[in-house]
């Protein structure tokens, strides 16, 4: 998959099928769009290019109070896009003077202009132009004109997609990581880098690497217990803590930390992937610090089971 990342630097595309959206999550509704687009272009021996937007337009036109959180980064997106094979991903850099462009000039400056497209596939309640007043009808009346065909996405086709996102926020903000793993069809993951804690762990035999994400916009599923898998160097399991620590302290802010399975390598400064399997139980305090490496041990064998259960599941 190539990306690219300025409108002015793109090269001419071979019969371009485009699809446009937010794609936040890569869910199952989506892949069935970009399956759809894939399947166009080879129609058509061409590319399928999605069209994408950062920062997220509610960011930029959106209310002020306005508290979405992301399900991927830019740079998760990408990754998830290239596994369902679009060959192209543009992102295009999201502004209020790019919201205030005219439907025409939404359609003529910007889609046939920079990527002469064969065929647009879009739902059909998407919006474009100054205050969104351009819609499917309006685009299909440039086809001929500009010699593009419009494929509307279905009604029920955008509504899955619709609540499969909503869905996907609300199952991760309650702790329901594997449902939310059925809707994406992949665990939900987020990236981090590895920072110095308290050390703690490494005192009671469970030492964990302290993840720092980046971007704020990042939904970070609520606190407690969770067995993940860990992409480093290789696939590793592991069980996961989000919490403020309150055996140590009551005054500590959120952290999120790992303890890696069969895993002894300094990642300091290193990036990690994580992706979570199953929560396991809520954050508590307890009086000792022997009493929180006991119940680590009970967590570590639940986590361990739903490993097993899970490979299971895959023979």
């Amino acid at each position: 998959m190539r990306i690219y990342k300025d409108l002015n630097n793109l090269p001419a595309f071979k019969n371009a099928v485009l699809t446009i959206g937010s794609f936040d999550g890569v869910h199952v509704g989506h892949q069935q769009i970009i399956q759809q687009i894939n399947d166009l272009a080879r129609s058509i021996d061409g590319e399928s290019i999605l069209i994408t937007f950062d920062p997220h337009p509610r960011f930029v036109v959106g209310k002020r109070q306005d508290n979405l959180k992301l399900l991927n980064t830019l740079e998760e997106k990408a990754n998830l896009l290239e596994q369902c094979a679009v060959d192209v991903l543009v992102v295009v850099p999201f502004s209020k003077e790019f919201a205030s462009q005219s439907p025409d000039a939404y359609i003529q400056d910007f889609l046939v202009k920079h990527f002469n497209p064969q065929i647009i596939a879009i739902g059909y309640d998407h919006k474009f132009g100054q205050n969104r007043v351009g819609d499917i009808s309006y685009l299909k009346k440039f086809e001929s004109k500009y010699n593009f065909r419009v494929v509307e996405i279905s009604k029920q086709e955008v509504a899955d997609i619709a609540v499969s996102s909503t869905k996907v926020r609300k199952a991760l903000l309650e702790g329901n990581v594997h449902q939310a793993e059925c809707l994406l069809g992949h665990p939900y993951g987020l990236r981090g880098t590895v920072v110095k804690g308290l050390q703690i762990g490494n005192t009671i035999g469970y030492p964990t690497a302290n993840i720092e994400v980046a971007n704020p916009f990042k939904l970070i599923p609520p606190e407690g217990i969770y067995a993940v898998e860990v992409d480093y160097d290789r696939r590793y399991e592991g069980m996961l803590y989000i919490g403020n620590r309150p055996t140590i302290d009551n005054n500590l802010k959120q952290t999120i930390e790992v303890n890696i399975f069969d895993f002894n390598q300094d990642i300091y400064g290193e990036e990690l992937k994580i992706d979570f399997i199953e929560y396991l139980r809520g954050d508590a305090k307890f009086s000792t610090l022997e009493a929180l490496k006991n119940q680590l041990t009970e967590d570590k064998k639940a986590a361990l089971k739903v490993f097993e259960a899970r490979k299971k599941i895959k023979l």
